[in-house]
């Protein structure tokens, strides 16, 4: 059971690495911190990509219900994607 935490880069889809895409493959669940920066590519062409759903985790779930993210990592595999660097990330788009 991990949490993983995974830079996007700034594209599309296809500028996850390879270890962070591994990662995501891995997981039961996803997350899309969806408000600190603006990705551009939709989420659906994402979820193509990674064979995966995606949940939009908006400001409000990020900061007042974050416990809907990582608390499913106690039973299986989470990833919250953030666009471009996650350590990184800025609230200014």
């Amino acid at each position: 059971m991990v949490f993983y935490i995974v830079g996007l880069g700034m594209g599309d889809e296809k500028d996850i690495t390879v270890r962070g895409l591994e990662a995501v493959k891995s997981c039961d669940a996803i997350f899309l911190e969806n408000y600190t920066s603006i990705l551009g590519v939709d989420t659906v062409k994402l979820e193509e990509f990674y064979g995966k759903p995606i949940t939009i985790a908006d400001r409000h779930m990020v900061e007042s219900e974050a416990e809907q993210i990582y608390l499913p990592a106690k039973e299986g595999n989470v990833a919250l994607l953030v666009v471009g660097d996650p350590v990184c990330a800025t609230t200014h788009t």
